[in-house]
């Protein structure tokens, strides 16, 4: 359900609202901005933003298992054979939203395979086309390592081969304990490990996303969606298809959002069939998603989305205009404490800081 996250400057002056559309508006007003603290150029304050007309599912809930109400415009979807709880917008026709679908074991699962598995090669990411295929990413954080350009020498003759993005065998950088220090004349380019995973936009798995041409590209190397996923994908799916059919995980895109990204406005209009739903999973800090109708100019809903949730789009609600302004990194709006200490070991210092000021979006696609 989701694109690519892109960073905003926080600093960035505000366009006259007369020239936005109801959506931008709504962007404009959930949107981290930071403004500067008076006598202290540099103590840059988070503007305080009114969340009162942010829908909350998961207070929704609470409020229907006390006595058996919605709020006015959301409704109870009754799914036979559903035992999760979910919830739709009268005016929405074809979004639904499961609160607290995943247990904390299956968010910590899966904030695991997304950045250790889920950015291996044949799966490409944004990184892919500035060094190739990178191998084992997580594992040189957690190692502070740093990638490396691999050197020629002047008296190389071999032509330097251009990087073919269908040869996983095209390697340009490694990893290296450190960047070595040469006095060629051609410079080693290097970047930290930890710089690459911060930097971390998207990566897509099984059929591979082509952003340049906003298309699935089949020629692209590929393997199939890991069978785990595709049963959580499944499993979730069935409130929003069709009767007698079955969900049919075939792409995925994986967006990760750092403490001031955004995703804009935007459909997602490639897949043939808008009758099957797009299954998006929340995991990590909680965020603000915005919910528009099928103009720029018709108001959005606005909710929160917090780690575990699930979200399906189908049918209507596929041709609806939807973003996300806003992640909230600070501790008393980021709702991840019990998350956290689910990272309690040695070995997950590195998760444990990732996830504190990130947020992870898995959003699953049947294709065809």
């Amino acid at each position: 359900m989701y694109g690519m996250s892109e960073t905003v400057d926080a600093t960035a002056p505000v366009e006259v609202d007369a020239e936005r559309t109801a959506f931008r508006r709504t962007e404009k007003l959930y949107k981290l901005y930071k403004t500067e603290a008076p006598k202290r150029r540099k103590n840059l304050a988070h503007r305080k933003t009114d969340l009162s007309g942010v829908v909350d599912f998961h207070s929704v809930l609470k409020s229907f298992r006390q006595d058996g109400a919605t709020p006015a415009g959301i409704f109870k979807y009754e799914c036979k054979g559903f035992r999760l709880p979910v919830f739709c917008f009268e005016k929405r026709p074809g979004f639904y939203f499961i609160p607290g679908a995943l247990t904390d074991d299956e968010q910590v699962h899966w904030i695991r395979e997304s950045l250790i598995n889920f950015p291996q090669p044949p799966n490409r990411t944004n990184h892919t086309n500035a060094y190739g295929p990178i191998f084992d990413l997580f594992d040189a954080v957690q190692n502070n390592r740093v990638l490396v350009e691999a050197k020629r020498t002047s008296s190389a003759v071999d032509p330097i081969v251009v990087h073919d993005k269908t040869n996983l065998n095209s390697q340009r950088f490694s990893f290296s304990e450190h960047c070595i220090i040469t006095n060629s004349v051609e410079c080693c380019k290097s970047v930290p490990a930890s710089v690459l995973l911060r930097k971390l936009r998207w990566s897509t798995l099984g059929l591979q996303f082509d952003w340049s041409k906003r298309n699935y590209d089949v020629c692209l190397p590929h393997k199939k969606i890991p069978d785990a996923l595709c049963l959580v994908a499944r499993k979730m799916a069935v409130p929003a298809m069709p009767k007698g059919e079955e969900f049919q995980p075939e792409a995925a895109i994986v967006n990760y959002f750092g403490p001031s990204d955004m995703l804009g406005g935007h459909l997602d209009d490639m897949e043939k069939d808008w009758s099957k739903p797009i299954v998006s999973i929340s995991l990590g800090c909680k965020a603000i998603f915005l919910l528009g109708g099928k103009s720029r100019d018709d108001v959005p809903i606005a909710m929160f989305l917090r780690s575990g949730d699930i979200v399906l789009m189908a049918g209507g609600a596929r041709e609806c205009f939807h973003g996300v302004p806003r992640i909230f990194t600070d501790s008393e709006q980021a709702d991840i404490a019990l998350l956290i200490s689910q990272f309690s070991s040695e070995a997950d210092i590195c998760l444990r800081d990732y996830i504190r000021t990130s947020r992870i979006n898995i959003n699953i696609r049947q294709v065809n």
